[in-house]
């Protein structure tokens, strides 16, 4: 979790340019400040917004609405916001579609309301409010209170008036302020006094702007929602928000070992439900430079590519990196500092489950890239965890270069024949000269090498595996 400070806000505007500007000020406006520095700073987007139908058509459906309010949040996002604040009713009925999809925190306006209406003291027992056949239909503040409130609305034909008060073609959006607008909205409220309703919600955003000239029964409390949210969000801008845990995933070096670390992800995590699996998010770059030409050969160095790939993955909201390539790993010190997120080294990930699979073990063998190897990745990490080590002789490097390489390779697409004769001759080396255990050190490997230390000789040690259940492992910790 990033530490508590003073959140960027984002308001988007565009859902109600009268709305949106309202909320604008408002915040302004309630802010605690001793000098300018105090304000909150705050990105505001006016972008218009057209949809086929009104809000006030009863057949209306927000799929249009969605998907701005998504463009909208994630250029917030992208803008450094922490935060953002949506006036309007309808969106706050897919609010948690949203959160689940974006890394900033949705203020909403409706816990605003639903403390204010539920503070201690309060007697309010029936709830009137006048909003959209939309937002009324979904339930949106029926379910908002407790059972011991009633929400009640106004009649269809009143809502209807109000609807046209507001969004018709010389309504208030349209910019008409003149009397003939109120009348439909002073009788809906009329309305909703003859139903018992003591306290009046307006879920329409619009509706603050005209308290100062509705006329609101004796008998009836009315609620500013603007100022309310105004004032919610100001209180939760030092507060961060929990969401769901992320990996981001380097793919594409190579595919093939991208989608089998993404199935053992999946295979790893313990899920009853779609919903119970970790988000992943994924930059395949397949046009990384080859690790293994840059360490031997001189080739094109990737620790610019492999940069990129990570920040995009953090610019998109991963909690940690994880790089299902074991030669990569030799990029990763000097790229992990220049990142907010860690990568979660596959090597010390290995050499942690090896000890705590058996702690009999004392040798272990590597088969592993020429890059790998001569990189001493794993044998500075089995050193650290004070373990032997054995790698191939020439001859056998050569095998297991070609299995990985060569034409008839695993990066070539084969997964049977020659290349899994070359690694099996490379593995019975290792087992022949003591190796208890045989780190699969390129994440190709685990796709040609199968079967039990009893048909192998030694323990295959699989680091995408490891590494999946190690990511799998720190979103449950994350999620208690």
């Amino acid at each position: 979790m990033k530490k508590q400070h003073s959140l960027r806000l984002g308001i988007v505007g565009g859902l109600g340019a009268l709305a949106g500007a309202d909320l604008l000020n408002r915040i302004v406006q309630e802010t605690p400040i001793k000098s300018e520095g105090d304000h909150r700073e705050l990105v505001f987007e006016q972008k218009p917004m057209r949809e086929p139908l009104s809000p006030m058509n009863p057949n209306y459906s927000p799929t249009h609405r969605k998907l701005y309010v998504f463009d909208a949040l994630s250029r917030m996002e992208r803008d450094g916001c922490s935060a953002a604040l949506l006036p309007c009713f309808i969106t706050h009925c897919f609010l948690s579609e949203l959160e689940d999809e974006l890394n900033l925190k949705l203020i909403s306006m409706t816990e605003a309301i639903k403390e204010a209406v539920e503070k201690p003291g309060s007697q309010h027992a029936r709830i009137g409010v006048i909003t959209t056949p939309y937002v009324r239909k979904n339930g949106l503040f029926q379910s908002l209170f407790g059972e011991d409130k009633c929400v009640v609305f106004p009649s269809e034909m009143m809502e209807t008036a109000v609807m046209h008060s507001i969004y018709g073609e010389n309504g208030f959006k349209s910019g008409n302020r003149g009397p003939e607008i109120l009348g439909p909205i002073n009788a809906a409220l009329s309305d909703l006094q003859e139903q018992g309703a003591t306290v009046f919600v307006p879920g329409l955003t619009e509706l603050p702007l005209l308290f100062e000239q509705l006329s609101f029964p004796d008998s009836m409390t009315a609620i500013n929602t603007a100022t309310l949210y105004a004032r919610h969000a100001l209180a939760l801008t030092e507060v961060g928000s929990k969401r769901k845990f992320k990996v981001g995933i380097v793919g594409g070096i190579g595919p093939a070992a991208t989608v089998d670390f993404m199935s053992k992800l999946v295979k790893g995590t313990n899920a009853a439900r779609d919903q119970d699996h970790i988000k992943i998010l994924v930059e395949q770059n397949p046009q990384i430079p080859d690790r293994t030409e840059n360490l031997v050969g001189g080739g094109t160095d990737p620790t610019v590519a492999l940069y990129s790939t990570c920040k995009k993955l953090e610019r998109g909201g991963a909690d940690i990196l994880a790089i299902p390539c074991n030669t990569a790993h030799a990029y990763v010190d000097r790229i992990q500092r220049h990142l907010d997120v860690p990568i979660i080294s596959i090597l010390s990930a290995t050499t942690d489950a090896i000890r705590q699979m058996s702690p009999r073990i004392n040798r272990v063998g590597i088969l592993a890239t020429n890059g790998t190897i001569q990189s001493g990745l794993y044998q500075q990490a089995l050193d650290e965890a004070r373990l032997d080590y054995l790698i191939p002789d020439d001859a056998h490097q050569a095998l297991v270069m070609d299995s990985i390489y060569g034409r008839e390779g695993v990066k070539a697409g084969f997964i049977d024949g020659l290349c899994k004769q070359q690694i099996r001759q490379a593995f019975d080396y290792l087992v022949e000269n003591g190796a208890e255990a045989v780190i699969l050190g390129c994440t190709e490997l685990p796709l040609i090498v199968s079967g039990t230390r009893e048909i192998l000789g030694a323990i295959p040690i699989d680091p995408t595996d490891v590494l999946a259940r190690k990511c799998v492992q720190l979103a449950c910790e994350y999620g208690k």
